[in-house]
């Protein structure tokens, strides 16, 4: 067994799907998938980090309607079971999101990113900072169609990470919605909430947007969802909860902080963790 999952305490009730494969037990960012790469694409400061093109607005207004909120709406309710909890808090608080917002969420699963991009019913301008060989995968069109942007490697060069920054303050002005996955890596339907690396609140705090926190968790597959997959494939439900304004009166360092742990904690208690084996910070991220 897992220490971590040894360790893990949940609330009664609280569904732990079975681990899906030897989780790394020392490092929370290890990645556990490696993908094929079988196309070459440059990430440097001449990618079109923002593209106001004509072809590429068409082609993702398109695919984000028929693709996203048709073909995987449909498929992750009657495959995945996919349920959402706690939208009223997007009218609640529709006046602090109206100028967008930060959506977090625990990366447990290949399509989890529609499954938060649906529960907030985002729009096609949402725009996500994303693992940049991925784009050199079969997944490219996809990672495109959902809003994906790449982060320059290092090697790629002070230039490139100046195009990707100016990029994000552009769709900042413009009011759009970002989502990150602060624990950086997918361990497919892990239970326990990982450490988050400071990224998304160092950006909130830069562009004085809010983050909105959203956990995914595990239900017991059982009726009709039998038909739609194996007994050990667990179901989803995505849960929204209150949003975090940062204080860009503090000192960065501290606010980037405070935001951090106390989202880490909000998480939790949002999936039901009573002890959670991972701290919220981890190696000075």
């Amino acid at each position: 067994m897992n220490k971590q999952y040894e360790q893990l305490r949940v609330v009664e009730g609280e569904y732990i799907p079975q681990p899906v494969m030897d989780y790394p037990q020392d490092n929370p960012f290890a990645r556990t998938l490696f993908p094929v790469f079988d196309r070459e694409l440059t990430i440097d400061e001449h990618y079109p980090y923002l593209d106001d093109t004509a072809a590429y607005k068409w082609k993702t207004r398109f695919a984000y309607s028929f693709i996203l909120k048709t073909c995987l709406n449909l498929m992750l309710h009657v495959k995945m079971g996919l349920r959402i909890r706690g939208r009223e808090i997007l009218k609640k608080h529709k006046q602090g999101l109206k100028n967008g917002a930060i959506t977090i969420a625990n990366h447990v699963y290949r399509l989890d990113c529609p499954c938060v991009l649906l529960a907030v019913r985002a729009k096609r301008t949402t725009r996500i900072p994303m693992f940049a060989p991925n784009f050199r995968t079969k997944d490219s069109v996809f990672l495109n169609i959902v809003g994906g942007v790449p982060i320059p490697d290092p090697d790629a060069g002070m230039s490139a990470m100046k195009k990707f920054n100016e990029a994000f303050d552009e769709f900042h002005r413009r009011g759009w919605w970002f989502h990150i996955f602060p624990e950086a890596c997918r361990w497919d339907f892990y239970k326990p909430l990982r450490p988050f690396q400071k990224g998304a609140f160092t950006m909130s705090y830069k562009y004085d947007k809010p983050i909105l926190p959203c956990v995914i968790t595990f239900r017991e597959r059982k009726g009709v969802f039998r038909l739609f997959g194996p007994k050990e494939l667990p179901l989803l439900t995505v849960t929204i909860g209150e949003p975090i304004y940062p204080d860009t009166t503090q000192p960065r360092k501290i606010e980037v902080d405070r935001m951090r742990d106390m989202a880490h904690t909000q998480m939790q208690q949002m999936a039901g963790i009573i002890d959670n084996p991972w701290p919220a910070a981890w190696g000075g991220q």
